[in-house]
């Protein structure tokens, strides 16, 4: 076989159909579309609309609800605070607090707050003040010799 002999298999490619080309494309004057109305005219789409049928989307329940007034907390874990601590990028020996943590490029906003998960190991001796933090972190932060305080404000909640 050589490339001039390379072919598609017979049926492969199939050419659209043009439609609104005259009576003898089968397709002509109104291309299919019927005569006059809504879906005759271009740039008309009718999204979910059924005919007066109730619209799917309205006929499934309705499940859960959006808290409109819901905290976002920035999620950070103990084993990218450690990774940074190694590098440099945050002082160890210094109170660390959102502030900090923010300065140091690993949050990029505190949005409500930062809460600190326990993913990772965390082997420096840490003074974390925070927003949150789950049991696990306050527990690996007292493991390895170091405080992690919460603040009051979400301690309320």
């Amino acid at each position: 076989m050589k490339l001039h002999e390379l072919r598609d298999n017979p049926g492969a490619a199939k050419k659209a159909k043009r439609v609104a080309r005259g009576p003898g494309s089968g397709k002509g004057k109104t291309a299919g579309r019927g005569i006059k109305g809504q879906k005759s005219r271009s740039g008309v789409a009718i999204n979910a609309y059924e005919g007066g049928q109730m619209p799917l989307y309205q006929r499934l329940p309705k499940r859960g609800f959006n808290k409109p007034n819901r905290k976002a907390f920035a999620v950070v874990n103990l084993g990218l605070i450690q990774k940074f601590v190694d590098e440099g990028k945050i002082d160890a020996s210094a109170p660390i607090t959102e502030d900090a943590l923010v300065a140091s490029g690993l949050v990029r906003r505190k949005l409500d707050g930062i809460r600190v998960l326990a993913k990772g190991d965390v082997t420096a001796k840490l003074r974390l003040n925070v927003t949150g933090a789950s049991k696990s972190a306050v527990e690996a932060v007292a493991k390895a010799g170091g405080t992690l305080t919460v603040a009051q404000a979400a301690a309320a909640e």
